[in-house]
Formats: structure tokens, sequence, C-alpha cells
């Protein structure tokens, strides 16, 4: 019987222990990361049997050892100074940005969430929902910072963030590090592939109402098809947009969206503000009944925390990013505030007969109406591409070691199996309105709102008064996850009932 080899122990003096650099693709270079801009270095905690805690949680971080500190003093790194960005975004490419992520389709769904809420509640309510998303997003990137400084690394995304956290929190929680970084990871993708579902049936509820009046004129076509056949219809072109693995390619198609969008918002505000009714013939306050539904569609529409990290990593000047007033304060402002007037103007105009998503309530009889239908409905298709990068990336990076040498084959093939699922799902569920609110209340209550204030929690939970005066930072992250998990409890069972509901 061989006898284990012993376990090597970390010497106790100071001389640098230096780790093998283990190579990483680098997938914007199409190679390997080897010089020295590249190597990551990270300083590990050791428990008491002398094993780093990365070590034993399994932990995808790279481990390098710096001499001569201690991490856990260390204030002097600055992680800013550290990135090499090859081509760092401005304040204003970045705001650019941060608009162009935040707003999306939700917006046409506000006037809906408006119509749950009652026309001064869901005013308020707008305001202060996207205030409370913007500071999770700001507790969020704070973190970062701070655990970019303790483990000497010059940038953490979103998933990275929490193992990182887990990592140099408690040691009770050091184990659970990989699992808090899959969970993120994964709910990021049910979040994204989600939308994708809602995109399929916005699209195809928009195309269906504009053919169904053009059909009732016609002797040749047949109107009032099911709305199923039109999203089984858009499958071919659905799979044919996303077999493109590159994300240069798909700009393009992602400029005519935003121009088509535009295009239609400012056509639908023409409506909106002609032949106004009275703020007497709407109501102030819908009901308590029905705020879970309101809650989901607004957060829906509201939450773009999936881009900030990005955004912030790639910044020339990251510490403009939560500064005052800031990249993040000034494009939440404008983002909500065009969220408000949008459901505020909607649900005044329309009132109760208000759609699930606004273009559904423009006049069917005349040209320009019809024309903004479809401009959306082409805009969120290509959107849906954009969208499906991202979850496809995820699931790719952790599938593809079991293909070998037949990569290609299999990516492509995991790539249509995915669009066929959100079809099959969007086929399933074909109720636009508590299907976006069901989106929003399971995915982003948890992105948004939920997992920044844990990470938080564990990051500062052993620092010396990490948790403030009164431990103030942890009953206020606790409001925060209650407020997260009433958020997801409500709107999923109200969604849920709505889509039984209208599917008997």
């Amino acid at each position: 019987m061989v006898e284990p080899a012993p376990v090597q122990r970390a010497p106790k003096s100071c001389k640098p222990q230096l780790r093998p650099m283990i190579a990483e693709y680098d997938p914007k270079r199409k190679g390997v990361k080897n010089d020295l801009s590249d190597v990551v270095m990270v300083k590990y905690k050791v428990d008491p049997n002398e094993i780093p805690v990365e070590q034993q949680a399994g932990s995808t971080l790279p481990l390098m050892e710096i001499p001569g500190r201690d991490i856990e003093a260390d204030e002097d790194y600055n992680p800013f100074d550290h990135r090499k960005l090859a081509h760092p975004t401005s304040d204003m490419d970045t705001l650019i940005h941060l608009l162009k992520g935040s707003l999306g389709s939700g917006i046409l769904a506000m006037p809906m969430a408006f119509m749950n809420a009652g026309l001064y509640f869901g005013l308020v309510a707008t305001f202060l929902i996207g205030g409370i998303c913007t500071y999770c997003v700001h507790v969020l990137v704070k973190t970062s910072h701070e655990l970019c400084k303790r483990i000497q690394k010059p940038s953490l995304g979103f998933a990275e963030t929490a193992e990182a956290a887990f990592l140099s929190g408690p040691p009770a929680v050091h184990k659970f590090s990989r699992l808090a970084k899959a969970i993120i990871n994964w709910f990021l993708v049910v979040d994204l592939l989600g939308c994708c579902c809602v995109y399929i049936v916005f699209i195809s509820t928009n195309v269906k109402q504009v053919v169904d009046f053009y059909a009732e004129k016609s002797d040749w076509l047949h109107h009032d098809l099911d709305l199923r056949i039109y999203m089984v219809a858009l499958l071919p072109f659905l799979i044919a947009m996303n077999l493109i693995r590159n994300l240069k390619y798909l700009a393009p198609f992602s400029m005519i969206a935003n121009l088509l969008v535009g295009t239609g918002m400012g056509i639908t505000f023409y409506y909106l503000y002609q032949d106004i009714p009275s703020i007497s013939d709407r109501k102030p306050f819908a009901g308590f009944e029905r705020l879970p539904t309101f809650f989901g569609t607004a957060i829906f529409a509201l939450e773009g925390i999936g881009v900030v990290m990005p955004l912030e990593n790639n910044m020339k000047t990251p510490t403009h990013f939560i500064g005052c007033p800031g990249v993040l304060n000034t494009g939440m402002f404008f983002v909500v505030s065009l969220y408000a007037i949008v459901g505020f103007s909607g649900y005044l105009k329309y009132g109760d007969a208000t759609g699930a998503s606004i273009t559904l309530n423009l006049p069917q009889d005349e040209v320009l109406g019809q024309s903004v239908k479809l401009m959306i409905a082409v805009a969120i298709f290509f959107t849906y591409s954009l969208q499906f990068y991202v979850p496809m990336e995820i699931i790719w990076k952790n599938v593809r070691h079991m293909f070998g040498s037949k990569k290609n084959i299999a990516e492509y093939s995991i790539r249509i199996g995915i669009v066929i699922m959100t079809l099959c799902t969007a086929i399933a569920i074909p109720n636009l309105g508590p299907f976006i609110s069901l989106v929003g209340a399971v995915c982003l209550s948890f992105l948004g709102l939920i997992f920044p204030a844990v990470i938080e929690t564990v990051t500062f939970w052993d620092r010396p008064n990490g948790l403030g005066r009164f431990n103030w930072v942890l009953w206020k992250n606790l409001f925060l996850i209650c407020f997260g998990i009433l958020g997801f409890l409500t709107g999923s069972y109200v969604s849920i009932l709505d889509i039984i509901k209208g599917e008997d």
C-alpha cells in the first residue's frame, strides 16, 4: 500500500511563495493571456490548518501570494491604478451605455404598471423603487471596490464579487463561495432568457394585431390566427439570428434597434398627448391587491443591474461612476423619470383599457400607429439576439469542456436548443402582462435587491465597525432582503394566478 505524500505546509517566513501561473484564455485576443499585465495577483487567507481557503472552497479566483503585506490591513492598494484597458470608456460613453442597457422593452409596460398601482401612487412608487434599485447598485459597486482592495485584483464582475465576498468574509461562509458565484450566474441566465421569452410574446402580439386589422379587410388573408402560430413562425428567424456568435456582427442590429425604438417612442408620445382626459377620471390608488403586479412590472422595467459591473470595470475614471452626481445617479435619474412619464401619460390616456404594452393601444385605423407596432417589434427582435448573447456565454463556458473536438457543432446545437426552449416557454405562457411581472418578481428581486444586500453584509460582517453604529448596515440590509423576498413571493403568486386565469 502506497503511503500518501506528506502535506506541504506553508512556510512561516515572509519570503514570497509564488504559485504556478495558470494560462487563461482571452476571448478578445483569441489567445492565451501570458504577459505581466494579464497576471492577476491575489493574496490568499490561510485557515488554522494553513490551507488556503480558496483551495478548500474550490474557488476559481487565481491564487498568488503578494509578500510583505497583510491584506486585512492593506488600504494602500488602489485597484483603479492597476486596470489595464485597451479601450477605456469616458464618462459620457458610460452614461450612454447605461441608458441603452436600462431603457428596454420594459418602458412599454409602465402604463400597465400604473394601471395596477393608480395614477398618483404609481408615480411616487416608481421613483421609490427606482431609488431603491439605484441604491442597491451603489452598494454592489462599493462592495466590489472594497473586495478589489482586499484581494488586490483590479476589477470584479457581479458573480466574482459574490465569490470574493464569501471567501474574504467570516470563515463559516467560505465553503459557499462557489455556490454564491454559481447562483448569481444562473439567476442572470434565467433572467435574461426570461426576457427573451417576453420578447417573443411581445413581438408576436404586436405583429398579430397589425395582421388581424388588415386581414379583416382582405379576401385572401386569414385573420384572427392563434397567437402561438405567430410565435412558431418566428422560430427560423430567431435561430438564424442567434447562430451569429461574434458580438461585433450584432452591433449594427443594435444600432438599428435603437433608431427604431427612438422613432417609435417619439410617435407614441405624439398619440399620448392628444385629447388627454381629466386626471380626476383616473384612480389615484388602485388597491393593495394589485400592488404585487405593479412591483414585478416596475422592477422588470427599471432593473439594469446586469450591465452595471461591466460598465464600471471599463471606465477611464471609475471613481466618477458612483460619485455625486456621478454617472450612475445621472443615468438612473433620466431612466426613472422617463419611465415615470411614460407610465403616468399612458395610464392617464387609456385608463383601464391600457394594454400590456402601450403600443397595443395605439390607433389601429392609422398607418402611423400601426407602423409603430412593427418598428418596435423589429427592434425587440434584434434585441433578442443581444439579450441572448450573455446567457449563452455563461452556459457555454460551463459546458464546452465536455465536447472535445466537436465544440463548434455542440455550440450551434446548444444555441438552437435554447432558442427552441425560450419559444416553448413563450407558447406555454402567452399572456404578456403577467409574464413580465413574473420575470421581474422572480429574477430581478434577487439580482437587484437581495444579492447586493447579502454581499455587503458578508463582506463587512467581521470587519471592525464594519456594520456601522448599532449595526445599522445589517438592519438596512435585512430590510432590503425582506422587501425583495416580499416582492418575490407576492409578485410571483399574483402573476401565476393571472397567467392561469388568462389560460382559462
